[in-house]
């Protein structure tokens, strides 16, 4: 029987020969998400035989990251601002940079009365971002929203892992909050042009959702579309966050320059690019 040490040996090197990087920890990560244990647990049992049922799971596991798919993927799940997602290739895995933008709009609704508030999360995916805020307010009424329904799905699996009561919405963009207005707005929406998505990393482009990704006029199409048709469903001094890319402050801004959005600025990431929009209205 092969040992714990013998296994990660054997998978770092089976990694490399397929330009795998970091091949090293990555087999560590996939050999512990396989057989649920950390990786210092591993480097604490090195000397353990696997089961057969143990090395047939990794042996699936090393196969599939091998292929180049995301080990988030393969593990089925993410921990992510304190709420355990789980993920499949319909959503698109949260990013760092999407907690930044939720910690601060935790730091900004942290003064706001809340009560009988409602917050819309637009181009949900995972339902990370409306789910994360209904936990840390769960007097704030949360609403999540996505054209795809197999998303929604796993959306609404994550608010009742999360132990939260979430509202979702199936359909293209704002269109299925006709008549609907509301407090608070956040949406990470597709802002991937189509040159940007030709040089993506093969981990993104051919097992992340297209859909999730890519989106027309220079990945500003989503962005037009929110400039004209929101104002309409928030509230008086209904307040805005958006995730942009990292080459789009500008080009963002200078869509939202015009009333009735009164109130303008955008942060950067920890990587020092623009990545986040706040606007308010009149």
């Amino acid at each position: 029987m092969k040992t714990i040490k013998e296994i990660i040996l054997k998978a770092t090197e089976f990694l490399e020969q397929k330009g795998i990087e970091n091949p090293r920890r990555q087999a560590e990560e996939v050999i512990g998400d396989a057989i649920d244990l950390k990786r210092l647990q591993l480097y604490m049992e090195f000397d353990r035989p696997l089961t057969e049922e143990e090395l047939n799971k990794c042996r699936s596991c090393l196969s599939r990251r091998a292929k180049g798919e995301p080990p988030q993927y393969i593990r089925g799940f993410v921990d992510f601002m304190g709420c355990t997602l789980k993920v499949t290739s319909n959503v698109l895995i949260p990013r760092q940079e999407t907690e930044i933008l939720v910690d601060l709009i935790i730091h900004a609704l942290e003064k706001e009365p809340l009560e009988g508030k409602t917050l819309w999360d637009l181009c949900c995916g995972s339902g990370c971002i409306g789910i994360a805020l209904k936990k840390r307010f769960p007097e704030l009424k949360v609403v999540l929203s996505d054209v795809s329904g197999a998303a929604l799905n796993i959306a609404s699996e994550n608010a009742k892992t999360n132990g939260v009561e979430v509202s979702l919405l199936q359909g293209n963009f704002l269109e299925p909050f006709h008549g609907m207005i509301t407090d608070y707005f956040v949406c990470n929406p597709p802002y991937v042009s189509e040159e940007e998505y030709a040089n993506l990393d093969k981990e993104v482009k051919e097992y992340e959702p297209r859909l999730a990704l890519l989106a027309k006029e220079d990945g500003l199409e989503f962005y037009r579309r929110l400039a004209n048709d929101l104002p309409v469903h928030l509230n008086p001094s209904g307040k805005t966050w958006l995730e942009i890319g990292y080459r789009q402050g500008e080009a963002v801004n200078s869509l939202f320059s015009c009333p009735p959005w009164i109130k303008s600025e955008w942060k950067k990431d920890w990587a020092g690019k623009d990545r986040f929009f706040f606007l308010e209205i009149e």
